[in-house]
């Protein structure tokens, strides 16, 4: 199927409450329905929003409008006007190609190409595996634009064939006959399981029917770390999907690797990923629910060298988040006391809603009430591919600590 046509894009001007307007200053790329106080007209999906400043009229921002979303306006190009076009993305695409550059250097052919609002593309977001981008869209503004931005992306990433992608909201509110979840877009698609290398190991990753992209990209630093920290030990992969840890532990030469999460499927994938990649340990896989898993693992008396926790995010709503501090509090206090003398404990958040200190406080508080002592070792944060370009943009953060 072609690429729709971009038709008419409709000019609204927009004024916003004074907070708001503050915000844009700023840089923020979210506007949201409240915050606009005067608006030319009507708008439809991928029209172009010109905010100006009350007081003097002059130019701020401009950005495309989302009928369908509270966040009515996502911004672009701030303090300084210019025409979003095909040279415009083109410039976008390559400030962005350009950052990742020292990841690319390394031994890995995938990586987050275009990370949303964090790459001044808001609901966008290009993953590459080896000669494949997935292309994933969370919002119907870049419709209109599919047939300036494909280009860009392609020629700039060497990429061969591309997967769209679309958000459950966007793809059930598709018509028949419009691009569809799954659908290749540029060149042909031979597998749709692809494999592709990072740091240097072998993962698989179904580009088509996978989750989000197919594969998660940013713990890479932290998979590539507990690898390196893995040689003869005894490894516990929590909420394992996929495996990264656990390949990385079994390829850094752990003894044995123990991968549990609650999707039977997830786990087949980690059993794969472990299968591409050379190794002599023991992967032992469990399909459970982790908090009884680890309750269960406790009361057995085991112990690991190396507690690994990296749990999907507690907390998609505001609403969640009390309980999101909670979860993670207790699992740093169930992954504390399954660690063997001297052994190390890592815990992840991808929460963005529950703030870093609030992460780490929880966890110091969870493995306090452990009874076990405690280093902590180090803070991480985002990888390269994934930079932070506004304050709801940083969500990643992980600690590690050694027993004593």
């Amino acid at each position: 199927m072609g690429l729709p046509e971009r038709g008419t894009i409709q000019r609204i001007a927009v004024k916003l409450k004074p907070a708001a307007e503050r915000m844009v200053k700023k840089r923020h790329p979210w506007i949201f329905e409240g915050s606009i106080i005067k608006q030319s007209a009507e708008g439809k999906a991928g029209d172009l929003v010109i905010v100006f400043d009350q007081k003097k009229n002059k130019f701020l921002a401009c950005g495309f409008y989302d009928p369908d979303s509270p966040i009515k306006v996502k911004l672009l190009q701030f303090h300084q006007s210019a025409t979003i076009d095909g040279p415009w993305f083109v410039e976008k695409i390559a400030q962005a190609y350009a950052l990742r550059q020292p990841l690319l250097a390394t031994d890995t052919n995938s990586y987050r190409f275009i990370s949303g609002e964090n790459d001044g593309m808001p609901g966008l977001i290009a993953d590459v595996y080896d000669q494949v981008l997935v292309l994933k869209l969370y919002s119907g503004i870049w419709f209109p634009y599919l047939s300036e931005i494909l280009p860009a992306l392609v020629d700039a990433s060497g990429c061969k064939t591309v997967v769209l992608r679309l958000s459950r909201k966007l793809s059930e509110k598709r018509k028949a006959g419009d691009l569809v979840d799954g659908e290749v877009i540029y060149g042909v698609l031979e597998q749709e399981v692809v494999i592709f290398r990072e740091h240097g190991l072998r993962f698989a990753a179904n580009v088509v029917h996978g989750h989000k992209t197919g594969y998660f990209l940013d713990h890479r630093n932290n998979r590539k770390k507990i690898g390196q920290l893995s040689n003869d030990k005894t490894v516990l992969d929590v909420f394992a999907y996929a495996g990264g840890f656990s390949v990385h532990a079994l390829a850094g030469g752990a003894q044995e690797v123990t991968s549990i999460d609650i999707s039977s499927n997830a786990l087949k994938m980690a059993q794969k990923n472990a299968e591409l990649n050379s190794h002599q340990g023991i992967h032992h896989t469990k399909t459970v629910d982790a908090f009884a898993e680890l309750e269960a693992m406790e009361r057995e008396g085991q112990s690991f060298d190396v507690v690994v926790i990296d749990p999907p995010s507690f907390a998609k709503k505001a609403s969640e988040i009390e309980g999101a501090k909670e979860q993670y509090r207790r699992l740093a206090n169930l992954g504390a006391r399954l660690v063997s003398p001297n052994g190390l404990l890592f815990l992840a958040s991808c929460s963005s809603r529950v703030s870093a200190d609030e992460f780490f406080e929880l966890c110091e508080d969870g493995i306090q009430d452990s009874n076990e002592f405690f280093q902590f070792l180090e803070k991480t944060f985002h990888d390269v591919d994934h930079p932070i370009g506004f304050p709801e943009g940083a969500y990643l953060k992980a600690g590690y600590w050694r027993k004593r």
